[in-house]
Formats: structure tokens, sequence, C-alpha cells
């Protein structure tokens, strides 16, 4: 678990990982050469990711979809920012250098990816963030068996080009409109439910490959903005005064404050980073209109959300 500000680096989690499983050295040693690798790592820039997702990942109806475009390279030529330029200029606000990229399509699986892409994603990344179909499969919601054999074959191709790739998987958010309208696949159930049956695949599919560091709770992380009492958790009923709405209009994609959500969490899981160093004037969030109290908030629901195992399990 990581700590208060002791958010650490993915690799460096592997490495110390390895040396306490397969190294005979005594802790000190131990902590002595992950520190040196820390420090290589650093002057080792910049490190190249690439987002691969569809809509939920480049931002679709919020002020984030053509966000800072300019700052990260469009694989597939759309013109979009998304929560992959969120994810870049947290890393400049914190002093890191990362060259971002994203493949993305609205409304795909990791099968479209590989059936499609694979021309332009074959190469050697240091980081790859996935984001698959938000009920995992379109004509079988919750059923992870697609994405978890794509995610092998992805991330398979992703190894061969760089074994020490860092792959991670974006666990995504219920979708009030599934949850509350009797024609929803979890009508009935809780808001939490669907993250929590998300979550699940994507944790099966990141027991395929080593390489899997991670898998993001994004989805968690609207939970645990709602049960703090941050955001609302049926913007059917409207939004209070004092609460954010974490959805857009069509209450399936998420809002300019879910998608800043979503990157804060990546951010801090890709990075090692404590989103809450961004602080309430983090630039981002003026330039789309989220209040620094929110973005404040909003930070600090992302950290919980990735240093406790619990955040985001209920309502």
């Amino acid at each position: 678990m990581h700590g208060h500000d002791t958010l650490t680096n993915t690799a460096t989690r592997r490495l110390a990982a390895t040396l306490r499983h397969r190294v005979a050295l005594p802790m000190g040693v131990i902590a002595v050469v992950i520190f040196a690798a820390g420090a290589a790592r650093a002057q080792d820039t910049p490190q190249t990711i690439v987002f691969v997702g569809n809509s939920f990942t480049y931002g679709a109806y919020s002020p984030v979809w053509k966000y800072r475009a300019q700052s990260v390279t469009d694989l597939n030529g759309g013109g979009y920012g998304g929560v992959p330029a969120l994810f870049k200029l947290f890393t400049q606000e914190s002093g890191l250098d990362y060259t971002v990229s994203l493949e993305t399509s609205p409304s795909k699986t990791f099968q479209w990816h590989w059936d499609n892409r694979q021309a332009v994603l074959d190469r050697a990344w240091d980081h790859v963030v996935m984001q698959g179909y938000s009920t995992l499969d379109p004509q079988k919601p919750g059923d992870p068996a697609s994405t978890i054999e794509y995610t092998r074959r992805l991330a398979a191709m992703f190894v061969a080009r760089n074994p020490k790739v860092e792959i991670s998987l974006t666990a995504t958010w219920s979708r009030p409109d599934l949850t509350y309208l009797p024609t929803g696949h979890w009508y009935g159930q809780p808001i939490a439910h669907m993250a929590l049956d998300i979550r699940h695949g994507y944790d099966l599919a990141a027991q395929t490959s080593p390489a899997i560091d991670r898998v993001h709770p994004v989805g968690q992380a609207f939970t645990c903005a709602i049960t703090g009492g941050i955001a609302v958790a049926n913007p059917y009923e409207g939004v209070p005064f004092g609460k954010v709405d974490l959805w857009t209009w069509d209450h399936y994609h998420a809002s300019a404050q879910g998608y800043y959500l979503e990157a804060l969490v990546i951010f801090a899981d890709v990075t090692g980073k404590d989103p809450r160093t961004l602080g309430a004037g983090e630039t981002a969030a003026n330039e789309l209109g989220i209040a620094s109290a929110d973005a404040a908030r909003l930070q600090s629901v992302a950290h919980d959300a990735v240093t406790d195992p619990a955040c985001g399990k209920g309502t």
C-alpha cells in the first residue's frame, strides 16, 4: 500500500518485489539498490506512454475532449486531447517528462484495437494504459472473457517490443443509465455494483501477463467521491448544492470533473506521485472551469482510491 507521501514508481515496486523474492540481500542493501534505480530512472527521460481506449479515455461530451490536444500525439489523427492531455499536464506540473500518445476510437473493445490498430501500436513503449468497453462486452454486459483474451494478446505484443514495459488497465465507472433506468443491466443495484463488476473483470485480465502492473481503480474513485459526499449518486434526481456530477448529460460518459478524477487516478498510479500535491490552483481545473475547492477534493479522492483498497467497495 502507498503511504501518505510515498507513492512509489511502478518499476521501483516491481524491482523491490523481485529483490525480496529472488535475491538473498539484507534490507539495507535492497533499499540502496532501489534508490539507485529510482535515481537512474529519473534521469532516463522522457518516458513514453500510450493510452489505448475509447470515448472514456478521450473525454467525449465534455470540455476534456479536445483539451490541449497539441500537447499529445493522437495516433489515429482525431485531434483528441482527453485524459492523456490531462495526464501530460499533471506530469509537467510535477516536474516529470513524459511523451504522451493516444490510440482511441469510440465504443471500441480491446479486440477492435487488436484487429485494427496493431500497425500503430506495435512499438516499444515504456508505459501502456489500456481501457476497454464500459460494460466489458457490448453484447454480454459484465462478461470479461473477451477482455481477458485480448488483454493477453495486446500485452504479449507490447512485451515483445519492450520486455520492461509497464502495462496497466483502467477499470471504469458505474453508469447511471444502466443502474437507475429499468432497461439497464445493473438496474436496481447500488451504484457501486457495476464498478465492482468491471473491476473484477479487469483484475482477471491483469492475471494474464506479469507485465500488467496494476488496475487503475477509476470506477471505485467515482464511488469514493459519492460515499464521501462530494459527488451525487443519482444524477437523474438532480445535483444538490455543494456536490458535483461526475457524469455528463447522457448519464453515461463522464463530465469534466469525472474525467479529471480519472486522470488523477492514472497519474498517481503511473508516476507514483501524490495527486494532492497538484493543489487547488491546478491549471487544468482552472482552464476547464472546475472550482478550486472541487479540484482539491477530487485530488484527495484520487489519493484515497489509489492508497486504500477499501475505498469504493460500497455505497
